[in-house]
């Protein structure tokens, strides 16, 4: 993308007026959709995405300029903009950098940008028929297939010089059921880091019939009764909760400022022993994994809560210096014009012991919350409010009657603690996560668990 000596020079620039660290970011990204409604193919999108940024560092102090030129002339304007906003002077740094490859744990079979858009319209067509002709109750359906090849090049002053090349694949199917004057959505949106080839495995009629299938269930449900009780959380995006609720907390983004409810708690106990929790950047083929992190850092499995106990962080670079500890494969920006930070990539609570059964099966009165929606949350306190977009009222161990308008409230540092029964079977959702560096794909995930006690809102 740029070659290694004019790095080598710019590198040398952004140092020229005192940084002890230097670092330029490339990026060419080609993001490609195609959209679906009123049975036909709508809109065909191609977005490219191209620019550099140079990043120093002085102590605690840092400082980034982006630019859309990755001339040499225009990186090396870059790299002087970025030098003196920094600090004055002229101190001439000699830079040698040497390639590194970390190689490729998602190998790509089918690559998106090969394939023609006929072929592509199939494969949506086939998930977006599915869900229209599900049942006479639905009456709008809409469906995305996308796809990105992401390359991106890193080098940096420590003498490091590489580039990856990440492509992800996503098909969204989204149904509007009406009845009796009510209307209620489903949706579902899988996503793979792979080609096409994500499709031999992920059957796009099976995506329209679970997005159809979640409007018509709701449409037909009463309301969810409100009162604090034992929840059931399914797997999969279920995971969010933890996502929002505990993993924002553990990310060096808010713990190096004390702004998390988990800061200057390694090695305590801040979660049941049924909890153990992983962020994993290395799971071949999952929707936020990646070879390296966006500061060059080969992407790690990383325990942070074991049975309970808080072992580890989220760590970017510069954070690093704040707290003390090494990075951890976990910086991560959505495109250059971003300064990158610590970001979750595949975050997920680890299978326990506990037989999904039983888990119901121990519930005399409660919910189970089949799928989970959006929320909010407070870092610094872990306070969240989150919406059910599927759930079922539980009795004597049973799963009876569809309820909507569910939402589980609550506190991040609260539900680790009641948690008591976590499934055996993983499953991982996958989503778009903003935070200050961006928006940038993360999966969620957990097996069935058992809140043993929490608030549910609803009439």
């Amino acid at each position: 993308m740029i070659p290694r000596h004019i790095c080598e020079q710019v590198l040398s620039r952004a140092m020229s007026t005192g940084a002890d660290y230097a670092e330029l970011f490339a990026q060419y990204t080609v993001d490609h959709s195609l959209h679906m409604i009123d049975r036909r193919v709508d809109a065909i999108n191609d977005c490219v995405t191209s620019g550099a940024a140079v990043r120093v560092y002085k102590g605690l102090r840092s400082v980034m300029a982006t630019t859309v030129d990755k001339s040499e002339a225009g990186l090396l304007r870059c790299a002087r903009q970025a030098a003196d906003a920094l600090g004055q002077g002229e101190a001439p740094i000699q830079i040698v950098l040497r390639e590194r490859t970390f190689g490729d744990i998602h190998p790509v079979q089918i690559v998106p940008s090969s394939v023609a858009n006929a072929q592509k319209a199939e494969i949506l067509k086939a998930g977006y028929f599915a869900a229209r002709d599900y049942d006479s109750r639905i009456t709008q359906t809409t469906g995305t297939l996308s796809d990105t090849d992401h390359r991106i090049l890193i080098a940096n002053s420590e003498g490091l010089y590489t580039q990856d090349r990440q492509i992800r694949t996503r098909l969204s199917i989204s149904a509007v059921a009406e009845q009796d004057g009510q209307t209620q959505t489903g949706a579902f949106n899988p996503g793979s880091r792979q080609g096409l080839e994500m499709f031999e495995t992920t059957d796009p009629k099976e995506v329209g019939i679970r997005a159809a299938r979640q409007a018509v269930t709701m449409v037909g449900a009463g309301y969810c009764p409100a009162g604090v009780m034992p929840v059931a959380i399914a797997g999969g995006f279920g995971g969010v909760i933890f996502h929002e609720a505990c993993g924002h907390s553990l990310e060096a983004t808010s713990v190096a400022y004390g702004r998390s409810q988990f800061a200057g708690k390694l090695g305590e106990q801040i979660a049941s022993s049924k909890v153990t929790a992983i962020d994993d950047g290395t799971i071949p083929g999952a929707w936020g994994s990646m070879n390296i992190d966006d500061e060059g850092h080969p992407a790690q499995r990383n325990v942070l809560i074991e049975n309970g106990v808080l072992k580890s962080y989220m760590i970017d670079k510069f954070n690093a210096r704040r707290m003390g500890l090494a990075p951890t494969g976990n910086a991560r920006r959505q495109s250059y014009a971003y300064t990158p930070t610590s970001r979750m990539t595949n975050t997920y609570i680890a299978p326990g012991q506990d037989r999904d059964e039983d888990i119901i099966g121990s519930i005399d009165y409660g919910l189970y919350a089949a799928s989970m929606g959006g929320g909010s949350v407070d870092p610094v306190t872990g306070d969240f409010n989150f919406a059910v977009d599927e759930g079922y009222m539980i009795r004597n161990g049973k799963i009876c009657e569809p309820v909507r308008g569910a939402s589980l409230v609550g506190k991040g540092s609260r539900i680790l603690m009641d948690i008591d029964m976590v499934g055996t079977g993983l499953e991982l959702g996958q989503g778009v996560c903003g935070s200050s560096s961006g928006a940038v794909p993360t999966s969620v995930g957990q097996p069935l668990i058992r809140v043993s006690s929490i608030t549910v809102g609803g009439r």
